[in-house]
């Protein structure tokens, strides 16, 4: 009889970008302003048990920039996915590994299919600030029980809360 193994499993089974829309509702026209738009942005992540070990760990980010109150000059909203396999973690530390460290890991693919799609529709490209999920999450408070999962390099800064939606975070356009 083959004994279970029961050594930790993390591993990523597949990244994708799940959803992308660009709406430039004053084109062509906003490409004649010579205003500086404002920019907000909003965040959001959620995951989703899939199959027993296989769990979808989503970020959504919305970018809004305006001209004033009334034009918007683009917004484009964009969710990456990841599909994780993830086995023998002890329950305590699940929601560490599917709030901070999953989300540290498809983060950065947003930030580059967001600054991706609005270089390529004729804007200067938008790099969204960093975000360090383990600063966010409710799992993080104290010491983080899973202390080698957490921190992913370049990380660094914090920018919202928790797992509701993460609110408005500074950018940098250059």
């Amino acid at each position: 009889m083959a004994e279970e193994n029961s050594n930790p499993v993390f591993q990523i089974q597949r990244m994708y970008l799940k959803d992308l829309s660009l709406e430039i509702p004053h084109a062509p026209h906003i490409f004649l302003e010579q205003a500086q738009p404002t920019v907000e942005v909003a965040i959001d992540n959620g995951h989703e048990k899939l199959a027993d070990g296989i769990y979808e760990v989503t970020i959504t980010v919305t970018v809004t920039t305006r001209i004033d109150e009334e034009r918007v000059v683009f917004l484009v909203e964009g969710k990456q996915a990841g599909i994780f396999e993830i086995r023998n973690i002890p329950e305590d530390q699940m929601d560490v590994v599917l709030n901070i460290v999953c989300p540290n890991t498809v983060y950065p693919y947003l930030r580059a299919n967001i600054a991706d799609v609005i270089q390529r529709s004729g804007f200067p490209p938008i790099h969204l600030a960093e975000i360090n999920f383990e600063v966010l999450s409710p799992a993080a408070s104290g010491r983080c029980p899973a202390a080698g999962w957490c921190r992913q390099p370049g990380q660094r800064r914090p920018a919202g809360e928790g797992r509701e939606p993460l609110g408005h975070h500074a950018l940098s356009t250059h």
